[in-house]
């Protein structure tokens, strides 16, 4: 009988002692998704709350100098707000959204792999690079306005239009980026691919690509803020729909509330694309980045 307490006994430290987590009732995995919840919300708290401030200080700064000024060339917050609902709940809204995103995606994608190509070829290739320096400098000194007039002229009223005229504005910034993020790559990385004799798909796939990731993302912000100005005066000058033709509309009209209102969401579109697309897109391409730096 003894034998058996003591044996007891020296069992009962071994299982009395409650797993990790049994104690408050919350799995170890609830409390890690908790967590990681609760940094993701401080991250979002953190990054929102300066935008809050800006759009904050501008609307008030705006209702200020509207109320002050007291003249109808700059209406006030409330009139802005009424004209923004208005146009939002109409379905021309986002017809002409629609048709101003379809004309700025296919310019930019035909700028995008022509920036890759030769913006690779211009940091691998001397010849390449002195024949194409030329074609760049033009394309970044040559105003917007001029390819939007210029590509109304030649390709009058068609998608072939505003897809060009964006191409030829965005291409040069997405060159010279990815030319000179093609130029800062690893020296060994490139030896490497070249002693191994990587196939043109291998290498642009495993090595470019990757490392270019941070120059691709740049040029292409520069790019899309240039895409977006063009294409506003293409459709404008040349074409019977989209964002840039309804804002000509109000301003035929001299109804400000209702250019400030196409503009805000335009704006926002741009935001929209910036923060939910571009940011998130590079934060999930660049994990690799973090993870070899740990």
């Amino acid at each position: 009988m003894t034998h058996h307490t003591t044996a007891m006994a020296e069992v009962r430290p071994a299982t009395a002692e409650p797993p990790p987590g049994a104690g408050s009732g919350t799995p170890p995995a609830t409390a890690r998704t908790r967590r990681a919840l609760s940094r993701r919300v401080r991250a979002f708290g953190r990054g929102a709350l300066p935008v809050a401030a800006f759009l904050l200080v501008l609307v008030g700064g705006w209702q200020i100098v509207a109320v002050r000024s007291g003249s109808v060339l700059i209406p006030d917050v409330p009139a802005v707000w009424s004209a923004l609902t208005d146009i939002v709940t109409q379905p021309l809204f986002y017809d002409s959204l629609g048709a101003t995103l379809l004309r700025v995606g296919l310019g930019f994608a035909l700028a995008f792999v022509t920036a890759v190509v030769v913006g690779i070829a211009m940091g691998r290739v001397e010849f390449v690079r002195r024949f194409f320096e030329p074609a760049v400098l033009i394309g970044l000194t040559v105003p917007g306005l001029v390819w939007a007039l210029l590509c109304v002229i030649w390709f009058g009223v068609s998608l072939t239009n505003p897809v060009v005229a964006v191409a030829l504005s965005a291409a040069p910034a997405l060159t010279l980026s990815i030319y000179q993020g093609t130029r800062a790559t690893d020296s060994a990385l490139r030896e490497m691919a070249h002693v191994y004799r990587f196939s043109v798909w291998t290498s642009l796939r495993y090595l470019w690509l990757p490392s270019l990731l941070p120059a691709l993302f740049s040029g292409a912000r520069l790019g899309l803020s240039l895409a977006w100005k063009v294409i506003v005066l293409v459709e404008m000058f040349g074409m019977s729909s989209g964002v840039g033709y309804e804002l000509n509309n109000q301003f035929a009209a001299q109804n400000v509330a209702g250019v400030l209102s196409w503009t805000l969401l335009f704006a926002a579109v741009l935001a929209v694309l910036e923060y939910g697309v571009l940011q998130s897109l590079e934060r999930r391409l660049g994990r690799w980045r973090k993870a070899t730096a740990v």
